[in-house]
């Protein structure tokens, strides 16, 4: 009796992730969706809440029946696409000295076509929890893991895809073969203009027609069309001049700078995201673009209008396949 009170007792408690949310290809183009579970580590982490420890378990932890099980719930009409999901990360981490709880998600997608697979997407980032904010914090982690991972999947369904082909063997590898084919990683200089989108970034192909106004001391005002008006900075991805990259962001333009990690800018959560960095807002504008994160953006890149100076700053790289913002801190 004894024995059967103290495991009653000491019982760890659990938050099931459920993956129940509508997953259905609107347009019927997809026949199948095949997880590849690749992470090394299986245990997802725990959380502590109200002083006790909560295991972060998946409701149906054989992930590639569950995920595959949802799709084909969701999908009753197919079309002619096989879509692979690479699940790469996802490990929580808690603080006890801070009351942070961090997740971190790094989850690939990609469409088989006769045993060479082609790059959709990708979601690689940290997600950070305060208990001082949140409630309750296992229900929101489980919460956006779900939302994480369906998000991603829908925007999966109607995205580009990358030209080049990677063979099944290779897979995991696909950063690196991605890589060698992106002219701004590859390039030794980059070529100055103005880019609208990460596209024509990592293809160096500037938009033809625009330039870079700049007032009598020579600082830049913003971005103007062939008709010498200037254009929203949300419309532009960023400009390289004198073959300097600058980055458009809601606090102006911001330098790009590069090492042995990537390119990166100095920033943060709150200035990228100034009215939308809680969690919620971040999942929805990292896995659906960054354009809404950009509206109401300063013009002038040698302005500090909008920085806050209390703000703690941290190098935020920027994805080489994607062109969205991962960030650590």
């Amino acid at each position: 009796m004894f024995l059967m009170v103290s495991t009653l007792c000491f019982a760890q408690k659990t938050e099931l992730i459920k993956l129940s949310q509508n997953i259905k290809d609107k347009n019927s183009r997809t026949k199948s969706l095949n997880l590849l579970d690749i992470r090394t580590d299986k245990d997802l982490g725990t959380v502590i809440y109200k002083d006790e420890s909560v295991q972060m378990k998946f409701s149906n932890e054989d992930l590639k029946n569950h995920v595959e099980t949802w799709f084909a719930d969701d999908n009753k009409a197919r079309g002619s696409n096989d879509i692979t999901i690479l699940l790469e990360e996802i490990k929580i981490t808690n603080f006890q000295n801070t009351g942070l709880t961090k997740l971190k998600v790094k989850v690939s997608s990609f469409i088989n076509r006769n045993g060479k697979y082609f790059f959709i997407s990708r979601y690689y980032n940290t997600l950070d929890f305060n208990s001082k904010l949140t409630p309750n914090i296992p229900k929101q982690v489980s919460s956006s893991i779900s939302d994480i991972l369906s998000s991603f999947i829908n925007q999966s369904y109607a995205h580009t895809v990358l030209r080049t082909p990677i063979p099944e063997a290779e897979l995991k590898d696909y950063e690196v073969i991605l890589e060698k084919n992106m002219k701004f990683v590859t390039s030794p200089e980059l070529t100055n203009g103005v880019y609208k989108d990460f596209k024509s970034f990592s293809e160096q192909k500037p938009q033809e027609g625009y330039y870079i106004g700049k007032n009598k001391k020579g600082k830049v005002i913003g971005v103007k069309d062939q008709n010498d008006l200037l254009v929203l900075t949300e419309e532009m991805y960023g400009y390289v001049e004198d073959g300097k990259a600058y980055r458009s962001t809601p606090v102006g333009f911001l330098e790009i700078n590069k090492d042995d990690r990537g390119y990166y800018i100095v920033s943060s959560r709150q200035e990228l995201y100034p009215k939308n960095s809680n969690t919620g807002a971040m999942i929805g504008g990292m896995t659906g673009g960054l354009v809404g994160g950009l509206i109401g953006a300063a013009i002038d890149s040698g302005s500090k209008t909008g920085r806050n100076g209390n703000t703690a700053l941290s190098n935020v790289y920027i994805d080489s396949l994607t062109g969205d913002y991962v960030f650590e801190k």
